[in-house]
This record gives structure tokens, sequence and C-alpha cells, in this order.
């Protein structure tokens, strides 16, 4: 492995001190609290360019790396200690559930490269879905309308709608009732 030729992050100065700024406002008012406190999370989010639906809740322990890179359709919950690792960018549609310790990884490392440099790619999640406890959500990864994923699975690949998928890796368990 060869780090000496790795340029590091591709951010100018003044994007890595909106990233400094970010992560202290957030780790010291918008972390902890109760769920009571979500509308205070959310303006803080929105204050920092995330673009948050009506009705959304942000539960505490909740990590974002980089609002400005954060959508998130009306009436969605994201639950307890989420974390939204968004280089690139991280869309959530209406109507849907994030339960608790999800990870949302837009960014990986090129292993082909000896450097490894940081790349990333974005997360799509449909309306109506359900990201159950612990589940892991790929780069590049599109989760297709009411799609269901069961506890601690591990989404690498695209995901269609109306069904429900489970397991590591995830698989297809069965169709959806649609309503």
């Amino acid at each position: 492995m060869d780090l000496k030729t790795s340029r590091g992050h591709p951010w100018t100065l003044g994007q890595k001190l909106r990233r400094a700024s970010w992560m202290l406002v957030w780790g010291l008012l918008g972390r902890a609290g109760p769920r009571a406190l979500s509308p205070f999370r959310l303006f803080l989010l929105r204050l920092y360019g995330a673009r948050l639906g009506e009705k959304v809740l942000i539960s505490a322990g909740v990590k974002v790396l980089m609002p400005w890179n954060l959508v998130i359709g009306e009436y969605t919950a994201i639950g307890e200690g989420v974390e939204i690792y968004n280089y690139g960018e991280v869309r959530i549609g209406k109507n849907c559930c994030v339960s608790q310790r999800v990870w949302l990884c837009t960014g990986t490392h090129d292993y082909k490269r000896p450097s490894f440099p940081l790349v990333w790619d974005d997360i799509r999640v449909g309306d109506g879905v359900w990201l159950a406890a612990e589940t892991f959500v790929a780069p590049g990864v599109t989760i297709g309308d009411a799609a269901v994923v069961g506890a601690r699975s591990v989404v690498t690949r695209d995901l269609d709608g109306h069904c429900v998928y489970a397991g590591n890796p995830c698989v297809l368990i069965k169709p959806r009732p649609r309503d």
C-alpha cells in the first residue's frame, strides 16, 4: 500500500471549513436530546443546506456527514443512531422509515489503485420504503418504492420496489402486496 501518492480529499479549504463548522454545530447542538428536539435538528440541517419535506422526524444520535447532500421527503422518520455518510447525494423518499443504526454509505475507496483514493456514488431510496434496524446500504444503490429491507441486511445492488428483502448479501424474500 502506497499512501504517499494519495492526494487526500479533493475539497477546497472553504469546503473543509464548512464541514468542520457543521461537525461542531451538529456535535454540540444537534445529536443529543429527546425525540421532541427533532424540529430543532431539522432547523440545523436546513441551515446547512439539507432539503427536507414536511413532518420529517430526525431522532437523537443521527450523524450526517454533509447535510447539503441530503434530501428527505415528507413524513419520513430517521431513527436513532442512523449514519448518513453522504459524500454523494442521499435521497430518501416520502413516507419512509429508516430504523435505528442504519448506515447509508455513499463513500468507498478505489481498491484497484495503490493509494486507495476516495470515491463515491449517490444513494436513492424510493417512497414508502422501510429499512429495518442496522441495515447497510452501499454506494450507488437505488431502492424502489414500497420495498422492505430486513434487519441487518447488506444492500450492495439495486432493489426493485414492492418486495421484501433480507440477508447478507441482501436477497429477495417475497413480493410485497400492493394496496
